[in-house]
């Protein structure tokens, strides 16, 4: 009930703030600025790269923290009774730390593909980089929505793993073969970005 509350007084805050700022614009003359073309044409490219590049990263520490949360305490936990489980189920915890360095990795890719330009070149170049742009945010998105969702599911598999580890040592290899499985997600999402963002480029050469 107390959970209910909250998100409604969330909900309505948020409503109230929303209507609040388009009021504001509107009253004051500038309700030409509500406008998504407006938005898109009056944002640095930049602005979206480095979005995508922090969404990478950012989403990947999360995913990986969820997942050491999950598995780490039902380790503790388990190894209490068991103590035999806290040395071999540590891989675990190294199959939700690698999330993050898939988010780390790409990141780094992706930065190597910014660059500066010359918005007065020639509006070929300026499109070029715009949509260039959205090609890094849109890469950095997938990979941190895929890692996150991957340091979800190896947490969950792996403390099961742990957990049923302590009841049952012929059960950990079994579990431990579909947490492999569970973490080849992050490697799915890292691999579609670097298809989404093949001829992506910033700068002043215009790339096909």
């Amino acid at each position: 009930m107390v959970y209910g509350m909250m998100y409604r007084v969330v909900y309505s805050v948020s409503v109230f703030i929303v209507v609040a700022i388009l009021l504001y614009y509107l009253l004051t003359g500038r309700g030409y600025q509500i406008d998504i073309e407006w938005f898109f044409n009056n944002t640095t490219p930049f602005m979206w790269a480095g979005l995508g590049i922090g969404l990478s990263i950012s989403l990947s520490v999360v995913g990986a923290a969820w997942g050491i949360f999950l598995t780490g305490s039902s380790i503790i936990g388990g190894g209490v009774k068991a103590p035999r489980i806290k040395t071999r189920n540590l891989i675990s915890i190294i199959f939700c730390e690698a999330v993050a360095i898939y988010g780390i990795i790409m990141a780094i890719v992706l930065m190597g593909k910014m660059g500066s330009f010359d918005a007065d070149v020639s509006y070929e170049v300026l499109e070029h980089n715009r949509k260039s742009a959205y090609l890094l945010f849109g890469a950095g998105l997938t990979v941190g929505l895929s890692n996150l969702a991957c340091g979800v599911c190896v947490g969950i598999v792996g403390s099961g793993a742990a957990l049923a580890d302590a009841q049952n040592p012929a059960l950990f290899v079994k579990i431990l073969i579909v947490e492999i499985f569970g973490s080849a997600i992050g490697l799915f999402g890292i691999i579609i970005a670097i298809i989404q963002t093949k001829g992506a480029g910033m700068g002043n050469t215009v790339s096909t």
